[in-house]
């Protein structure tokens, strides 16, 4: 029989004046409970209407986890760092890198950015870069359903995008009306942000709706699971994340993520002293450009 999975939490999060200034938006989708959200430390949908050109944003660090960013609308860097609509990019900060994201143009924007937990295996990987732009995201339309794919297997189609911790980051859009069975693994710990629409999910039908997430009962079955979703009269349109649970502790504290207090000390000292690295300088071997 079938390990089916079904919504257990429903969270409506309020968007709040984002540090970007005016016409930010920040809506924290994941901000405070780790142990509940493991891997997924962070998730914010940041909105952005700017109407000026005084510069936002700026140079910072990162250190002993990865950015996982999804642009759903606008622009976002510049030349060869360029994020479009519907292009994604996983930057693994590992032992540690300078990251700098500066809007100085009026435009709208709005992206999801997720901090996903490293192992500690991983924590001080070698910092990288991979990019997926919209055009070679793999795709699959079918029976009402249409899904891009970022990241992990789904639907008989795969990524390219290497992962430290296995992650399933997907934009799916289901016509209305349309019931599409989704099968993941069971141990993920997975839920679904709601962009458009309503969704009811699983056997019992609970409805999701636009700005919503739900997350999905857990399991610690390595095997198969269905998610079953059904659109409502206008469709329904979601994120779905999901992630393998690393079981860890965690120290987090300002942009650094490490397995206790000590390391993070040693994590300002090397930014401070200079030891960390922009990511525009990261060698071409480690910028993977799918």
């Amino acid at each position: 029989m079938a390990i089916t999975r079904e919504l257990v939490r429903i969270e409506s999060p309020k968007g709040e004046p984002g540090f970007l200034g005016a016409g930010h938006i920040a809506r924290p989708l994941i901000y405070d409970n780790y142990e509940q959200s493991d891997p997924f430390i962070l998730l914010m949908d940041d909105m952005l209407d700017k109407k000026d050109t005084t510069p936002a944003g700026g140079p910072h660090p990162h250190a002993g986890f990865e950015t996982v960013t999804l642009v759903l609308d606008g622009e976002l860097g510049a030349d060869d760092h360029q994020l479009k609509s519907g292009d994604f990019q996983l930057m693994t900060a590992g032992s540690g890198v300078v990251h700098t994201e500066v809007i100085d143009k009026p435009g709208s924007m709005r992206i999801l950015q997720l901090w996903a937990n490293l192992g500690r295996e991983n924590r001080k990987a070698v910092p990288r870069l991979q990019d997926l732009p919209l055009d070679h995201v793999p795709v699959i339309n079918e029976n009402g359903t249409h899904i891009r794919l970022y990241s992990g297997t789904l639907a008989d189609i795969t990524s390219p995008v290497q992962n430290y911790v296995p992650l399933l980051i997907a934009d799916i859009t289901v016509e209305p009306g349309v019931t599409s069975t989704l099968k993941i693994p069971a141990n993920y710990n997975t839920f679904l942000y709601v962009l458009a629409g309503t969704v009811q999910v699983g056997e019992l039908k609970n409805s999701l709706h636009k700005d919503q997430v739900g997350w999905l009962n857990k399991f610690d079955q390595n095997e198969e699971s269905e998610l079953k979703v059904t659109a409502g009269s206008a469709g329904g349109r979601f994120v779905l994340y999901g992630g393998k649970p690393l079981h860890e502790n965690i120290v987090s504290h300002g942009p650094f993520i490490a397995d206790d207090s000590e390391e993070i000390v040693q994590l300002y000292k090397e930014y401070r002293q200079g030891k960390m690295k922009h990511i525009s300088t990261v060698p071409e071997a480690q910028h993977y450009k799918w």
